[in-house]
């Protein structure tokens, strides 16, 4: 359907502010609800109906540590997780998917380990969990272990033609580092 016709649809249900007719107009959002007499009445209402709005489910025998109130699965931009059916006054949130914890040490701050994160668009990487103290960050899934050449303390596993092969993580070396180099450190 054209952007102008979507202007003429009559849905034939007034206006709660004036009385006018609703007509089904469309935004940048996708289609809604907009009186007839746009801009003296300016209400508006979403075409599909959202009682809910983004809750998935209701969570039974948990409930939120804050407020107390009952958990709920939730729908967001980033995927999945756990809220507090009283938002926005409780603005409790919990994650789904905890993050890997790989135990491997932060070779740029020492103090930190790497863990596994998932980007917004759903790509995995390995960050330090002191994050934004130390910004460390590797595409690559780590592995424990000293470069032979370079002695950087962090080796990454990289997928080539040959099959799964260790490299040095450092954006310096990044030689190869054969298995039985790994299991001499």
């Amino acid at each position: 359907m054209a952007k102008s016709a979507l202007f003429t649809v009559r849905n034939n249900e007034p206006c709660p502010q004036c009385g006018a007719e609703l007509v089904i107009r469309s935004g940048k959002h996708g289609p809604f609800l907009g009186c007839s007499h746009y801009p003296e009445c300016d209400y508006v209402r979403p075409l599909k109906s959202q009682a809910d709005g983004h809750v998935v489910k209701i969570l039974e025998g948990q409930d939120c540590p804050v407020c107390g109130a009952v958990l709920v699965l939730r729908q967001g931009r980033f995927g999945m997780f756990i809220g507090c059916s009283h938002y926005p006054e409780c603005e409790h949130t919990e994650q789904i998917d905890k993050p890997d914890d790989t135990r491997i040490t932060c070779p740029q701050c020492q103090t930190g380990h790497l863990i596994q994160r998932k980007s917004r668009f759903g790509k995995t990487f390995h960050s330090c969990d002191r994050y934004p103290d130390c910004q460390f960050v590797i595409n690559f899934k780590p592995v424990a272990g000293e470069c032979p050449t370079c002695h950087y303390p962090l080796l990454i596993e990289k997928k080539t033609a040959q099959g799964t092969k260790c490299f040095c993580a450092s954006k310096q070396c990044g030689k190869p580092v054969t298995a039985e180099q790994t299991r001499e450190e």
